[in-house]
């Protein structure tokens, strides 16, 4: 039987499957740094519209006990959303050394679109990944353009989106973005307007062909909309004025979403583990959505007791939201992207290491995938 340089090929391909695999990134981190003491002239209200009796400075000692948030970072005036996604994308290309024009689609996730300052307006329409389309001039009509509104864990399914684009064939190279400016939704009046932060996160996946699994391995996703729909939502500020009124603010029963995370990721992972065939003693870093010091360590703690194994978290779970806040869809991609770049102090992700990836957010959304670099 003669053999030809192309049959090779055929068996090559049809010997190995294609990946989906991570080849840049690049974020964006505010140069705002509001630190805790900030918050100190700030009036406090409780949902029902009481002024808190606590003082600001026992307020904000609790807050920083049970998130371990001492500073967080905010958008200069003049930028909007759409634009840190652009500086983030800008990074992530530059990263994966590939032409602009090359990708097949962008897909852009965040909550609030761009919110002008001082104005507390959703503006979406265009998208915001046609927006950053234009700011990168990317000319090619066959590079798409969608946005993905995910709640927190919307960065994490614009990858899982991509990764079902690549393996049908119908994608090559995908840009990620995970964006959000919180800091134009919170309301000054709620203390849980210390959580939330500004910021942006990108990657390119590319699809590549590989005997040995690399890149997604596996992904799971799970939306909890009974009950649970109404753990974060829009609603009007705690101190009501003729001044704020009308406005609308990001709101949360902390309470209840703790729990509710405490119960369902740690399943949710191990579920993502099983269909990848992975244990969790060989995964080497679990970056997890940023949105609370403590519940990130409880959430870490049940995942292991799955296995009945023990954990030291400093060592497997990188975290940033002490100084960066949560930035909702762009804490994942932003510590993800510092990790690479070795700005994470005692941590780095070196080839052939497995991580997790795994976010919890408004919906109530859960995802997680399992990584191999």
């Amino acid at each position: 039987m003669k053999i030809t340089i192309l049959s090779i090929e055929l068996y090559y391909i049809m010997a190995s499957s294609i990946y989906s695999v991570i080849t840049g990134s690049g974020s964006y981190i505010p140069s705002r740094r509001i630190k805790n003491e900030d918050f100190l002239s700030n009036e406090f209200f409780d949902k029902n519209g009481k002024k808190l009796t606590k003082s600001n400075q026992e307020i904000i000692d609790k807050f920083e006990e049970i998130t371990t948030i001492c500073e967080r970072r905010y958008v200069e005036d003049h930028l909007n959303t759409s634009d840190i996604a652009f500086y983030a994308a800008e990074k992530a290309i530059e990263s994966a050394n590939i032409d602009k024009e090359d990708l097949d689609y962008i897909i852009v996730a965040h909550n609030f679109g761009d919110v002008i300052n001082g104005n507390n307006r959703t503006d979406i329409v265009p998208s915001l990944a046609a927006r950053v389309k234009h700011k990168l001039k990317i000319e090619n009509p066959d590079a798409i353009a969608f946005d993905i509104p995910f709640g927190c864990p919307g960065w994490i399914q614009g990858v899982i989106q991509a990764d079902y684009f690549i393996k049908s064939g119908d994608a090559k190279k995908v840009l990620v973005i995970g964006a959000d400016t919180l800091s134009r939704i919170s309301d000054p009046h709620d203390m849980d307007s210390m959580l939330y932060a500004d910021g942006a996160g990108a990657v390119i996946l590319e699809g590549k062909v590989s005997e040995s699994p690399i890149g997604i391995l596996a992904h799971k996703t799970r939306s909890d909309t009974i009950i649970h729909s109404q753990m974060l939502y829009m609603g009007e500020s705690y101190k009501v004025d003729e001044e704020n009124k009308d406005d609308v603010y990001l709101k949360m029963n902390g309470r209840k979403l703790y729990q509710y995370a405490l119960e369902t990721v740690p399943q949710a992972i191990k579920l993502c583990l099983e269909k990848s065939g992975t244990h969790i003693s060989e995964v080497k870093k679990v970056l997890i959505h940023q949105a609370n010091g403590k519940m990130d360590e409880a959430i870490l703690q049940r995942l292991f007791k799955l296995y009945d194994l023990e954990v030291d978290s400093k060592s497997i779970m990188p975290m940033s939201i002490s100084t960066l806040g949560n930035s909702s869809v762009a804490t994942v991609p932003t510590l993800f992207d510092l990790i690479m770049k070795g700005e994470i102090e005692g941590h780095e992700i070196n080839k052939g290491d497995t991580i997790v990836f795994t976010s919890v957010g408004a919906g109530m959304n859960i995802n997680a995938i399992t990584y191999k670099v």
